[in-house]
């Protein structure tokens, strides 16, 4: 598939149909995901959908990634809940806009480079999780409240109706490609079930039922809340948590959507992007969010490459929020339903059930504890800080079993000790077995060619092993250790003191070899 470059490159040509079309398509699927995330966050819906306006709009003209599209999420929905319901949607606002200023930091610093830390199988449970996330979002629609407000799933013909609304959806999605990509197959289903819908008169739930869209622009509003040191006690570790996840969700899916295409995105950029759109909506009273992998897949499999997609759906849904809400309001869920399903089928990384049994054990492991936490919790930056974690682990694990030792007598009497493999602090006992300090000869050679001391624990396992040579009064020799390593070697206490003795029977030798 073609790679269209962003808008402003007008080098680079841009199917404009395409984009225009596809933008249409995913402000019509903006609508019922922010309006659920704001219902998450114990918000209104109009903060949801005017943060998917105005996140939308400033990310889609600055940000690294062309063709991906933000908004309002569900990530940054779960960690404002609690403070939404203990100090009000002001402290809300306040709280995005210090969020924007740590991710604008974080990109200035350049900090976005460190997502390349994110090792693949955390990738896959990653996209893995959010495809269940999203997928098990959508059941809701077949459910229905009772007079107490408690829901219950659909029966009789309204189940029915929708099952088949739905299925009918997913159905053109897949099948009008195989005829025409002409027209995106996600905006055809949602007109064909739309017209069903209207023309038939069929009784079903529409946008409408779930909520009002109706607005206007959205208001300058600076949050009211005291500018003091217990207002930022309260919020900062809010902050911190939006912050992270709004980051780590927009370049994991930065990431995907590279994949996909093909191109590469821009981290830092993105970063910056990210932090100043949620800086822009805390003071145009927005909820705050992030990129959006759902949307960002609708909106890369109707064909869109580039920056004018991502403006007109944040322009389109802010049409559709001041002059066009009657008509959404009669767009049914069952349509959007469809769309969601079949952009959770596609998220899916169904090559890595393929995988297990191929993959190593400890890696199918690492996805699917990612994905469950994902799942679980809807907490992208813990799941992939988990899932960080256990793999440094198990490199550190698997590193430490490689650390070895070449033993031989040259006929000067003079034992050598060839090391291979990191001397590091998971390592470091299984180096300290190799040597035999009280049977070794008056002199001994430790040969660092084919290693390296790779941190402080290292360090402090060589002083040790220097100590131990001491005490039994022979003569260490320690070769081709890296510059930083010998300097540290000569700071260290053991070393300066070795260094000083006068006993000419004894010295530690760090060679220049």
């Amino acid at each position: 598939m073609r790679a269209y470059l962003n808008l402003f490159d007008f080098k680079q040509k841009v199917n404009y149909k395409t984009e225009i079309l596809s933008g249409l398509t995913v402000a019509l699927a903006l609508i019922p995901e922010a309006v659920a995330f704001a219902f998450i966050a114990g918000l209104s819906p109009l903060t949801g959908l005017y943060a998917a306006f105005t996140i939308g709009l400033v990310t889609s003209i600055l940000g690294g990634r062309p063709g991906m599209i933000s908004g309002a999420t569900g990530a940054v929905a779960v960690v404002i809940v609690a403070l939404a319901k203990t100090h009000g949607v002001e402290y809300i606002f306040a709280t995005v806009v210090l969020a924007g200023i740590i991710q604008l930091i974080a990109g200035v610093l350049k900090l976005g480079k460190f997502i390349r830390l994110v090792p693949h199988p955390v990738m896959f449970g990653f996209v893995n999780g959010l495809a269940i996330v999203i997928f098990m979002s959508q059941l809701v629609q077949f459910k229905v409240e009772d007079a107490t407000g408690a829901l219950h799933w659909m029966t009789g013909a309204p189940l029915y109706i929708m099952v088949g609304l739905v299925l009918l959806t997913m159905l053109i999605i897949w099948g009008l490609p195989k005829l025409t990509k002409a027209f995106p197959s996600s905006l055809a289903a949602i007109l064909v079930i739309s017209a069903i819908v209207i023309g038939l008169n069929v009784d079903t739930r529409t946008v409408g039922d779930v909520a009002s869209i109706k607005g206007g622009f959205p208001p300058f509003h600076i949050p009211a809340v005291p500018f003091s040191w217990e207002t930022l006690q309260v919020i900062l570790p809010y902050a911190v948590i939006v912050a992270g996840v709004g980051l780590i969700e927009s370049l994991l899916t930065l990431n995907l959507i590279d994949e996909i295409t093909g191109t590469r995105g821009r981290g830092n950029k993105e970063a910056v992007a990210q932090g100043t759109a949620n800086i822009v909506t805390g003071f145009f009273s927005g909820m705050g969010g992030c990129a959006m992998i759902g949307q960002s897949l609708i909106n890369i499999s109707s064909g869109a490459r580039a920056r004018l997609s991502g403006i007109i759906a944040s322009v389109m849904l802010l049409v559709f929020i001041m002059f066009g809400s009657s008509l959404i309001e009669q767009v049914p869920m069952a349509a959007l339903t469809g769309v969601m399903v079949m952009v959770a089928i596609g998220t899916f990384e169904w090559a890595s059930i393929r995988m297990i049994g191929k993959m190593p054990l400890h890696d199918v492991f690492v996805g699917i504890l990612v994905a469950a936490i994902t799942v679980i919790f809807h907490n992208l930056a813990v799941a992939v800080l988990i899932g960080v974690v256990i793999s440094a682990l198990v490199f550190a694990w698997e590193n430490a079993k490689r650390i070895r030792a070449k033993k031989y007598t040259d006929d000067k009497g003079v034992k050598h000790y060839e090391i291979y493999g990191p001397l590091f602090f998971g390592s470091i006992t299984a180096f300290n077995e190799k040597f035999d300090v009280a049977a070794d000869p008056a002199e001994v050679v430790i040969d660092f060619r084919e290693s390296r001391v790779v941190d402080m624990s290292g360090i402090e396992a060589l002083n040790r092993l220097t100590e131990r040579y001491k005490n039994a009064g022979k003569t260490l020799h320690l070769r081709h250790l890296s510059e930083d390593c010998k300097l540290l070697l000569k700071n260290a206490a053991s070393i300066i003191e070795v260094n000083v003795m006068e006993d000419p029977h004894y010295r530690v030798v760090v060679d220049k070899v």
